[in-house]
């Protein structure tokens, strides 16, 4: 005889996607991963792009595309060139809908260390062919992220370099301030198309010289003032 299941799912649930509160012990629940294309002026031009035309988009990652700190990177199928871009990442506690500029930073919780990770050949083919860019930005593990630092911690991070390591040499050199659209703009604009969540993720764009990885290499890279993550390409 069967036992009854009492839940109303036909089948139980996927864990929230979550990252770890540094020093803690708690998680921040992740409800929407949004991204920034081009928020650098060198990475616009380095991929074609004249930066001072351009209002700000976006696309999505999955909540669950996250790989948590202390997880290795497994290359992924389907693909001959995948690209690294190091940001940082701001993580909101408070939602809602056309936010006033004065009040965007209140949003902010936190802030992690991120990467972007792409499969640029099948990008390059979705932008040929007017497609989306899921196959390209949005597959399992592709949202690497260090532990979330409180902003109350850290303070409101609007400058500070950023950076990233390929085996031990450097490939990305930049600084936060360097952003054509600063996290209050991206959240204010944000909120005009969507209605913000607590619980939303902004991957606020990388400086220039992204570039690919192989299998072994070893990525490191950080964000003065918030963090840095470290990972293996397995």
């Amino acid at each position: 005889m069967t036992t009854p299941n009492p839940s109303r799912y036909a089948f139980e649930p996927a864990p929230v996607p979550a990252l770890p509160i540094a020093g803690s012990g708690l998680l921040f629940p992740v409800h929407r991963i949004y991204c920034v294309g081009r928020n650098y002026a060198e990475h616009a031009v380095e991929m074609g792009h004249d930066p001072t035309r351009e209002p700000p988009f976006f696309f999505q990652k999955n909540p669950d595309n996250l790989l948590p700190p202390g997880a290795d990177f497994p290359y992924p199928s389907r693909t001959k060139d995948v690209h690294f871009e190091i940001e940082l990442v701001v993580a909101l506690h408070q939602g809602g809908h056309d936010i006033a500029p004065d009040a965007a930073r209140s949003l902010i919780f936190g802030y992690a260390v991120g990467l972007d990770m792409t499969r640029r050949d099948l990008q390059g083919e979705a932008k040929t062919l007017g497609r989306p860019w899921e196959v390209g930005k949005a597959f399992e593990a592709s949202a690497p992220c260090s532990a979330l630092r409180p902003a109350s911690e850290t303070g409101q991070i609007e400058t500070g370099p950023i950076w990233l390591d390929v085996n031990g040499a450097p490939r990305q050199r930049g600084d936060v301030g360097q952003m054509i659209w600063k996290a209050p703009e991206m959240i204010v604009y944000l909120s005009q198309l969507f209605t913000l969540q607590p619980g939303d993720l902004i991957f606020t764009g990388t400086p220039a010289g992204v570039g690919p990885v192989a299998r072994g290499d070893q990525l490191r890279g950080g964000v003065d003032g918030v963090g840095e993550i470290a990972l293996s390409v397995i």
